[in-house]
């Protein structure tokens, strides 16, 4: 595995570090709220990013996680990551360089999926940054389970109906359309039943029950959605691929997801151990410089050695992704989503508490980053189903014992060892003897 960059793109990288932590991370501080990066009506913060977005864009740098053909730079995995690492410092960063969550994911189905005249009414405005997009698939009852879903859609002459809810539809009340997951094929395997529709955000019958705010939202300023579909009617051509293929669909557009997020997620460590390492070089306590303390030099380090052991799975992930045949790196995407949370906690956790009371505050990122962290468990899919993924994997490729006892017993390969080279080492005897 190779991860050296060539020195053309390493300037772009320092250009992207140096603008991140200079401009973009100011957003955060001028635009705070939840979701405030994806409210087209805030017309002060729209006017602020494209100015943003301007200079993105004339450094070659927007939307980087498309192909070539559809305008982006067909950077790859490795160096998309690179780039994720910056951006995930501030929660402004992928709106002002083009590649936020949802949006990536539902602009990649539809570039992969969709016929010529959804890709030009849903998106090109996407890939232009001029609209935002909703994704709709866990349920109330069922969370991300496929095979307990029960919002379903049936056609009616001309067109589908849709009827049931959808839960956690994140950035509904400022998308102008919605992917939605629906089942039409409940006689099929439970893999098949389901298919996506394309539906414009104001169609009638999409009820928003209510805005569902996150542990590091304002309770007044929730945007996961809690929607009902209502008898909600489409054309026959708002189906997204083809009748049972939601599933398919699901599974192209979430592996990029859990990556994409797993590379951000390396940004906002390396933010808190940066915070670890100032406060440990600027606050004296016990007589001594905080930095002094012998504790605190394993909690930096610590939190130093596991983002490395992290940073370096992400890489290894993505390095198969571009190298390696479709679904080869699925194994390892799920490694790196279930670290995830994991090694976010510890790290965050260290800073906090290097920060005393400071860091239960939210006068500093920690407070937001630690409450970030119960989402990572459950975001694309919760970490369990990974670890059975993972398990599976393994399992399937390992070969069962051959006998009474383990492969490993030492009396069983002693007794191997021994009858195997029995004639060497008598020969071996003899010639000490002579």
């Amino acid at each position: 595995m190779d991860f050296s960059i060539d020195p053309e793109f390493q300037e772009k990288l320092d250009w992207m570090n140096r603008f991140v932590r200079e401009e973009v991370e100011a957003m955060d501080l001028l635009f705070p709220q939840g979701s405030e990066q994806f409210n087209i009506r805030n017309r002060k913060a729209r006017a602020m990013a494209k100015k943003l977005q301007a200079r993105v864009k004339a450094q070659g740098l927007w939307a980087c996680h498309l192909t070539p053909e559809l305008g982006g730079k067909g950077y790859g995995q490795v160096k998309l990551a690179l780039m994720n690492e910056i951006l995930g410092r501030t929660s402004w960063g992928p709106v002002v360089f083009g590649c936020a969550a949802p949006d990536t994911g539902n602009a990649e189905i539809l570039a992969m999926f969709g016929t010529p005249e959804q890709k030009a009414r849903y998106l090109q405005p996407l890939l232009d940054g001029e609209i935002f997009s909703t994704y709709a698939m866990t349920e109330p009852q069922a969370g991300a389970d496929p095979k307990e879903f029960t919002c379903r859609a049936w056609r009616e002459g001309d067109e589908w109906v849709i009827e049931g809810e959808k839960w956690y539809a994140s950035n509904f009340k400022v998308s102008s359309f919605v992917i939605a997951m629906v089942v039409t094929n409940p006689e099929n395997a439970p893999h098949e039943r389901m298919s996506m529709f394309l539906i414009p955000s104001d169609t009638p019958g999409i009820v928003d029950i209510r805005d569902v705010a996150g542990m590091n939202d304002p309770v007044d300023n929730g945007h996961h959605a809690y929607l009902r579909f209502d008898k909600v009617r489409v054309p026959l051509d708002a189906m997204l691929g083809g009748p049972g293929q939601g599933f398919k669909l699901a599974q192209a557009r979430l592996g990029g997801g859990r990556i994409h997020h797993a590379m951000r997620v390396v940004g906002q460590c390396q933010r808190a151990l940066e915070m670890m390492q100032e406060r440990a070089v600027s606050r004296r306590t016990q007589g001594r410089q905080l930095g002094d303390h012998q504790m605190v030099k394993a909690m930096i380090a610590d939190s130093a050695m596991e983002l490395e052991m992290y940073r370096l799975l992400v890489l290894k992930a993505a390095w198969i992704i571009d190298t390696q045949p479709h679904g080869a790196a699925r194994m390892h995407i799920a490694m790196a989503k279930v670290a995830m949370a994991r090694v976010y906690h510890d790290i965050v956790r260290r800073a906090v508490h290097l920060h005393g009371a400071l860091g239960t505050t939210h006068e500093t990122p920690l407070a937001r980053m630690w409450m970030g962290v119960p989402m990572l468990s459950v975001a694309d899919g919760p970490t369990e189903v990974h670890q059975v993924q993972i398990a599976n994997a393994l399992l399937k490729q390992t070969a069962p014992a051959q006998g009474l006892f383990p492969s490993e017993h030492i009396p069983t390969r002693t007794a191997e060892a021994e009858a195997r080279y029995a004639a060497e080492l008598a020969e071996i005897e003899r010639e000490l003897a002579a």
